[in-house]
């Protein structure tokens, strides 16, 4: 699988051992901007939203994590936010979801260009992507104000077909489109983490379900 980065312009700053918990069904009555079949932003009807914890006890089952959203089709037209503090792993987690995608060379953060782009380039036979994929990997950490966001054009990344990661998230308030899927990470030593996912969308829902499949069923973990 190859694959090459697209430059993009820079925004304009300024103006596995994998443990589960519990998972719950929940309704959501929020109503907001989402993404529909045809790639524009609407307003749609809320998803409930089904939260599943993962214990994560080194990078090694984050890793796996990373590696089953990469080889579940739903994946091509996501959009994942992950949120946490500093730290918690946010871009560790992205770099392992893009090298399972076949993204090759030095994968950078983008907390200072604000967004970094790539385009991958064909599929293998391991691959459930027989397409070129395009992605987007955002960072809002330096966002002062929601409305970069609209200033910099990124409306119309979220308006085409493909994979986008923000970090940070809370720093573009309304303007962003509800996420598919909303990773939450949470320290717990050097390594472990407990991740909280949360499918927002059917697209969302097909992720968390595919997780069955690296999650290790003989006990559960407190997550404290």
């Amino acid at each position: 699988m190859k694959s090459t980065r697209q430059p993009v312009q820079q925004a304009r700053l300024g103006a596995a051992q994998i443990h589960t918990t519990d998972a719950n069904l929940r309704e959501s009555k929020l109503t907001g901007p989402s993404l529909d079949q045809g790639n524009e932003l609407s307003v749609v009807e809320r998803h409930p939203p089904i939260v599943k914890n993962l214990r994560c006890p080194d990078e090694a089952a984050t890793q796996a994590v990373a590696e089953n959203l990469a080889a579940n089709p739903a994946l091509r037209n996501a959009f994942i936010e992950l949120q946490g503090d500093l730290g918690a792993g946010k871009t560790t987690l992205v770099r392992h979801l893009l090298r399972a995608l076949g993204v090759q060379g030095r994968i950078k953060s983008p907390t200072y260009a604000v967004v970094e782009a790539y385009e991958v380039m064909g599929a293998d036979a391991t691959s459930p992507f027989n397409a070129p994929l395009n992605i987007w990997h955002f960072d809002f950490y330096r966002f002062q104000d929601p409305q970069e966001w609209e200033d910099a054009g990124f409306r119309d990344i979220f308006t085409n077909p493909g994979l986008k990661l923000a970090e940070w998230p809370d720093k573009v308030g309304d303007f962003l489109p509800r996420a598919d899927l909303s990773i939450h990470l949470a320290t717990l030593d050097d390594e472990a983490r407990v991740l909280t996912l949360t499918a927002q969308s059917p697209i969302g829902e097909a992720l968390v379900q595919n997780l069955q499949s690296v999650q290790e069923p003989s006990h559960n973990e407190g997550t404290a």
